[in-house]
This record gives structure tokens, C-alpha cells and sequence, in this order.
């Protein structure tokens, strides 16, 4: 499993936001009864109980079995209660990111149709202006030959704003070429993702009943007392690093999606206009550091922003293939 997935403690799981409101309520009772119970210490049996409770914290605190021992009981029993409002099954997340996967990947389809028929129109925005182009600066050398100045410079302009405007619509095919890469390699990753969750769910499900089977609350209790790792809570971790993990793919899925949406939406080929801020975002996008769910495709795509390897608009989709070699991406997850 990630180191970084590691790292994730109690406290810093739904749990442990239980586990803080309960502790300090506990506390809070813990003060208040003992105002309360202040005249009760000072009596013999009141100093005997305060004796008898005193120790047993500062020998929690001081042996380490004990420690790990009562902040299991503590654990689990704030994963009990949290489990009351808060979906905590890992099997159930992961079957709901496979069902938003499957809607994101119908979406994306669409988006990636309607950003080729975008590109295709733009392509013959390009084509009529180099067009138009060619045929002013045409008549413009002939006007200069019949000395029609004010013809000439007429045309030669209107040559000139052609030319403009298309170095303007190229640089904005070319960011459109980058979105179409991203979003295609966006739907492959996805299709593989959505794969090995299925997969993952199929087999760790019953690895799970298995191994919660064979490690009840009480053997896990005397693996933690002999100073051994509990399987059943180790298994767990790596369920939840594998379901944290996925939330951070479709989530940046989703922002990606969006992030798209809005840039073809500032689009107006009609018009041969475009918002700069579109422009912008796919520029703050391509500055980021990391894609999750791009990885390494990521810095592959935009290292040929000069567009060295064409882009075939008609070339069909073709379902990427998982070699035999190939892992789950998920696998790893579970090297313990």
C-alpha cells in the first residue's frame, strides 16, 4: 500500500470527528462530576476509588499494550456509532463510484462527440480564411498592377485581418487538439479504473467476509495484547486507502469535465470569437503539478504541444486492451 494512504490515522477518518465529540464530552462529564463528587475524595473510600483510577491511567499511558488495547475498544466503537449515519462499508462506497463512473463515462462520450464536431467546424473556418487569403492577396497584386491604390489597400487589409484571425483560431485548435487528447486518455483511464474496482469489489468482498469471519473484536483484541499486527484492521486500512483513492480520481474526473464543458462553452465558432478565460483555464489546468487519474499520460500529452503527433479526428474508438502483465492498479494496496 501507498505510503501517503498510510499515513491516514484515526482522527482524521469519519470516525475519529465522532471520536473528538465524544471524547470531549466525556471530558466535560469527567469535570463536571468531579466538582460534583470533590467532598466524596476527600473520605477514605473517595481516595481509595481516586487511587484505583489513577493508576489505571497512568498505567494505560505508560504500558503499550494496554495503550493500543483501549484505543481499539475506542476505535471500534466510534466506527460502530459513526456507522449509524455515515456510510462506512467500503464494498457499498466502491459499488456507488463504480455506478458514478459509469454515468461520467457516458457524459465524457458525449462531451469528447461534441468537441470533435467543434474541431471539424473550426477546421473549415481555417480552411475558407487561408482561402479567402490566397484570393485577396490575389486581387491585390492585380489591383496594384492596374494602379487601383484604394483596391489594393482594401484588399491587402482585409488579407491581413484574415491572417490574424486565423493565427488566433490555430492557436485555439491546438488547445482544443490538447482537451481532445486529455478527455480520450481521461475515458480510457476511466474505463480501466471502473474495471478494476469491479474486479477488486468481486474478489476483496469475500476476502473481507472471510478474514472479519476469522478475526472476531476478541482475536483481534489478543493479537494487539501479544504485540501483533490485527489482518482484519490492517485489510480495512487498505480498503479505505483504496476507496479514498478512487474518490480522488472521479473527483478530478468530474472537475476535468466541467473544467471542459465550460472551456467549449466559451467558444463561438459562428462568430469566430472566443473568451480568453476559456483559454485560461486550460492554461492553469496544464500548469498544475499531477493528474491522479492522467499519471504519466499527463506530462505526455502536453511534452507535444507542438503537435508532433497528429491527431486523426476520424480514427475510431478503439477499447483499450490490459496485458497479461499488467496488475490491478489496486493490487499493490494489499501488499502487507
Amino acid at each position: 500500500m501507498r505510503d501517503t494512504e498510510k499515513k491516514k490515522t484515526f482522527w482524521q477518518r469519519p470516525e475519529g470527528i465522532t471520536g473528538i465529540i465524544v471524547l470531549t464530552a466525556l471530558l466535560v462529564g469527567a469535570s463536571i462530576l468531579v466538582a460534583n463528587l470533590i467532598v466524596f475524595f476527600t473520605t477514605l473510600p473517595g481516595m481509595i476509588t481516586a487511587g484505583i483510577a489513577l493508576f489505571s491511567t497512568i498505567f494505560v499511558l505508560l504500558d503499550p499494550k494496554a495503550r493500543n488495547l483501549v484505543g481499539y475498544m475506542y476505535a471500534s466503537m466510534m466506527r460502530k456509532i459513526t456507522s449509524w449515519f455515515i456510510q462506512l462499508d467500503p464494498i457499498a462506497i466502491m459499488n456507488s463510484y463504480i455506478k458514478d463512473l459509469q454515468e461520467n463515462l457516458g457524459k465524457m462520450k458525449q462531451q469528447i462527440g461534441k468537441l470533435r464536431g467543434q474541431m471539424h467546424k473550426l477546421q473549415e473556418i481555417i480552411y475558407n480564411n487561408k482561402k479567402d487569403i490566397k484570393s485577396n492577396l490575389e486581387l491585390a497584386s492585380q489591383a496594384r498592377q492596374e494602379d487601383k491604390q484604394a483596391q489594393m489597400i482594401l484588399k491587402s487589409r482585409k488579407a491581413g485581418r484574415l491572417k490574424e484571425s486565423n493565427m488566433r483560431l490555430e492557436d485555439l485548435y491546438h488547445r482544443m487538439e490538447i482537451l481532445y487528447k486529455v478527455l480520450t486518455k481521461m475515458y480510457e483511464n476511466s474505463e480501466i479504473l471502473m474495471e478494476d474496482i469491479k474486479d477488486q469489489v468481486e474478489i476483496k468482498e469475500q476476502e473481507r467476509k472471510a478474514i472479519h469471519a476469522s478475526n472476531s473484536a476478541m482475536k483481534a483484541a489478543r493479537s494487539i495484547i501479544a504485540g501483533s499486527p490485527d489482518k482484519r484492521a490492517m485489510f480495512d486500512q487498505a480498503m479505505e486507502a483504496m476507496t479514498v483513492d478512487i474518490s480522488n480520481k472521479v473527483g478530478e474526473m468530474e472537475r476535468f469535465m466541467q473544467l471542459s464543458a465550460n472551456f467549449m462553452d466559451s467558444i463561438d465558432l459562428q462568430n469566430g470569437i472566443f473568451e480568453e478565460e476559456g483559454i485560461k483555464m486550460m492554461e492553469a489546468w496544464e500548469k498544475e503539478s499531477i493528474s491522479l487519474l492522467l499519471g504519466e499520460d499527463k506530462s505526455k500529452i502536453l511534452a507535444d504541444l507542438d503537435g508532433i503527433e497528429p491527431l486523426d479526428l476520424n480514427k475510431p474508438y478503439q477499447r483499450p486492451l490490459r496485458s497479461e502483465e499488467q496488475r490491478n492498479q489496486y493490487d499493490s494496496f494489499f501488499d502487507f
